[in-house]
């Protein structure tokens, strides 16, 4: 069973949240925080596997709290709980790491697969807010050149790697085992020197890959 953490101000939103999630039997919310200064002390002080966070919040925001989380521990599974006056915050949260984008008025069906995509290992946005933020994302993006050095079996990686899909779909696709979609993995982070996998997706979209 996964344990999830939700961050978010209200109290009710909250609640609801928490219901959606839990009629899911795999997932349990296992801690609530109300700001991003909780949501540090909260993340530290329980075994959690993902974090579902508010963006806007009062004391500290959801972007300062994922900047912190993902310093202390740069493994964190954080997905951003968003709306579209949100973009811009939203786009330095992925910046900072942040594996998924979920509309907060999103319905459970779309919450949860957002989830298990997340802890699986793949980068999970909500088609609109796909929609209204890669385009900015790229835009600001600084241009990397695919003139590294990239065999055949890295850009298929990479390419599936921008559609969102995990390790375990990645070796499933190519017929190769889960160690040596992890090497390749490995190797595609030092050789475009991307700082982890939602880097190596932008740069596949970004370069028309996808």
């Amino acid at each position: 069973m996964a344990n999830i953490m939700l961050v978010e101000d209200q109290a009710l939103v909250r609640q609801g949240l928490k219901m959606m999630i839990e009629t899911d039997q795999a997932l349990q919310v296992v801690a609530e925080a109300a700001n991003g200064e909780e949501a540090i002390y909260t993340y530290r002080t329980n075994q959690v596997d993902l974090v579902l966070m508010d963006i806007r919040m009062p004391v500290m925001t959801g972007l300062e709290a994922t900047k912190k989380i993902r310093e202390e521990d740069p493994l964190a599974k954080i997905v951003i709980l968003t709306t579209f006056s949100d973009d811009e915050y939203a786009l330095e949260a992925l910046k900072l790491g942040a594996v998924g984008y979920v509309l907060k008025d999103a319905d459970s069906e779309k919450l949860i697969q957002s989830i298990h995509s997340a802890l699986r290992g793949g980068l999970s946005l909500d088609d609109q807010v796909a929609a209204s933020v890669v385009p900015k994302l790229l835009t600001q993006t600084k241009e990397r050149s695919l003139s590294i050095d990239l065999n055949a079996r890295e850009v298929s990686i990479l390419r599936l790697i921008g559609e969102g899909k995990n390790n375990q779909e990645i070796s499933e696709a190519l017929f190769l085992s889960l160690g040596t979609v992890k090497n390749y993995v490995s190797q595609l982070l030092t050789k475009v020197g991307a700082r982890d996998r939602t880097q190596l997706a932008i740069l596949a979209i970004k370069h028309h890959l996808v």
